[in-house]
């Protein structure tokens, strides 16, 4: 019977035995020797992706394609190369075909020019050359989207989180704590679910912290180690600086459910979910870090499903040098367990960045795919860099400190896993051209895409319900309402002078209490939280 034949039976053999990678093929016989082999190495004989043709000895082969096995993809990968030789470009074209091929993606645009992938492509010359050189049938082709924003800043679905699922560890990062400070954070974090005290947004979790460090607040956590007054000022003055980069917009409800990144378009091609990044790119931390919620929060929902003929979601993680920059240990701990685990949940993740070195060695070593576009070599610390690198690659016949440096826009060094999970040859690359646009979409076009999602209405506007903070706030108004009721029912003190006036010592009682701080504090509260249910009830905000 042959590979991959019929039976007896009539039913297919599932384990086709693995073609003879000597063996030239009709597309092969023509190479010469070295690129041949290179070429067989990407002979695939389940679905792959395709990324463009070799090149060898100065030569763009069409005949010896560069592919890459759409089972692998949940191996994780890395999009690496300096400033400029197509990285981008290079996300655009894995997309649009994982889309194609039904597998949902997530795309952070951080430069705003990936909205693009949503509108047809225009051909002109430059097009029409390299899908020449390298053997594509290019067709202008446009795929489904949906379009995010961080907390609804700039165009896209607001994309929130509350503070609890976030978590200490993510927000440790994101206020750049010490290890000592994060510690302290996880404590309120613990304090505040044992208490029932929910941490939707910025304001519950530093009522939280007042509290804890207040008269009143100070004996709760004495068994469990305390807060120092130091360090909760620390982390309210963290909080507060991070509010001020507008980032309380971020942090509340309706959080966002990470399985609307599984979806797929009616025509059944995968969801491509862009998150729209440009009006957040001063603000590197956050995004990096709230990217990580979305995958940290994907692998707690997703059911263990081992390998699988295609991923169910890739995630392309863009600027990652940001992630890891300034990362205390448990964080680091927490990325790679992420990475490691994840892949068994049907999740492939890209991490994209300059240099392999950005990404940490725990993490590195789970990155079977890897797309190396140019380095540049004009510094010391340049060519160090490039010599890490090579290092990192598989033993090729190319030269490729040489090789690396000598890249063209949209060329690149590339090695994959196979189908049955060997490293694939180093091979030099001239890449396809996207089907979709390269460059960003117009901003009416997004701005009515946007509007016109089922998911725009369950999460455009913000909601604030009862918490934390509205919880404490109560207490503190009975506590000083207690204080005030003691005031009134302690008894004048006996004095012989007095005893023929006591009108006058009832009003003189009665003006020092209303005279007081604590019943000042009182009317205040008081006439804060009415105003607020009143205006509430008015414009139709009260809380659910």
């Amino acid at each position: 019977m042959g590979a991959g034949g019929p039976d007896e039976t009539g039913a297919r053999d599932r384990n086709p035995a693995p073609t003879d990678p000597s063996a030239p093929s009709p597309a092969s016989s023509s190479l010469p020797p070295p690129a041949a082999e290179i070429a067989a190495g990407y002979g695939f004989t389940g679905p792959a992706m395709e990324l463009g043709a070799l090149l060898w000895d100065g030569q763009c082969l069409p005949d010896a394609p560069i592919r890459i096995p759409l089972s692998m993809l949940n191996r994780h990968g890395l999009v690496a190369g300096a400033t400029g030789t197509g990285k981008t470009k290079t996300l655009q074209l894995i997309a649009e075909q994982l889309s194609a091929n039904g597998v949902p993606v997530f795309l952070a645009d951080v430069k705003g020019d990936v909205s693009g992938i949503a509108s047809p492509g225009k051909p002109g010359d430059k097009v029409a050359e390299r899908s020449a050189q390298v053997g594509q049938d290019w067709e202008a082709a446009g795929f489904p989207c949906e379009f995010y924003g961080l907390g609804g800043i700039g165009p896209g679905i607001p994309l929130r989180a509350t503070v609890t699922s976030f978590g200490p560890v993510l927000l440790s990062k994101v206020l750049q704590l010490n290890q000592t400070q994060e510690q302290s954070l996880g404590l309120i974090f613990h304090y505040a679910d044992s208490k029932g005290l929910e941490l939707y947004d910025l304001k519950d979790l530093k009522a939280v912290v007042g509290f804890l460090v207040s008269d009143a607040g100070k004996p709760e956590l004495k068994g469990i180690g305390g807060l120092s007054s130091a360090t909760a000022g620390v982390i309210l003055r963290s909080i507060t600086a991070f509010e001020q980069q507008g980032a309380e917009s971020f942090f509340g409800e309706p959080e966002f459910d990470t399985s609307e990144l599984l979806r797929s378009a009616p025509d059944g091609r995968g969801l491509v979910s862009v998150l729209e990044l440009p009006a957040v790119q001063d603000k590197p931390q956050l995004f990096s870090t709230f990217l990580m919620w979305l995958l940290a929060d994907l692998f707690q929902k997703l059911p263990e499903v081992g390998d699988v003929d295609r991923p169910k979601l890739v995630f392309f993680f863009d600027e990652a040098h940001l992630l890891f920059s300034g990362a205390s240990k448990a964080f680091l701990e927490s990325i790679t367990q992420t990475v490691r685990l994840i892949r068994s949940k049907g999740v492939g993740i890209f991490f994209v960045t300059q240099t392999p070195k950005d990404v940490p060695g725990d993490v590195l070593a789970q990155l079977g795919n890897r797309v190396q576009h140019a380095l540049r070599a004009f510094t010391p610390d340049d060519a160090k860099a490039l010599k890490a690198t090579v290092r990192t690659f598989p033993n090729s016949p190319y030269d490729l400190e040489e090789l690396l440096t000598g890249l063209g826009t949209g060329e690149a060094v590339i090695t994959v896993l196979s189908e049955n999970g060997a490293p694939t040859p180093v091979a030099a690359t001239r890449l396809r051209a996207p089907q979709s646009l390269m460059a960003p979409m117009d901003a009416a076009a997004l701005d009515a895409a946007v509007k016109s999602s089922v998911l725009y209405g369950r999460y455009a506007e913000p909601v604030d319900r009862e918490s934390a903070f509205e919880k404490l706030s109560a207490a503190e108004q009975a506590r000083e309402a207690a204080s005030v009721q003691a005031a009134l029912d302690t008894p004048p003190a006996p004095s012989g002078k007095g005893a023929g006036r006591p009108r006058k010592q009832d009003a003189s009682l009665a003006e020092q209490v209303v005279g007081s701080g604590i019943f000042r504090s009182l009317a205040r509260s008081v006439g804060t939280q009415l105003g607020r249910e009143i205006s509430r009830s008015i414009f139709g905000t009260r809380r659910r």
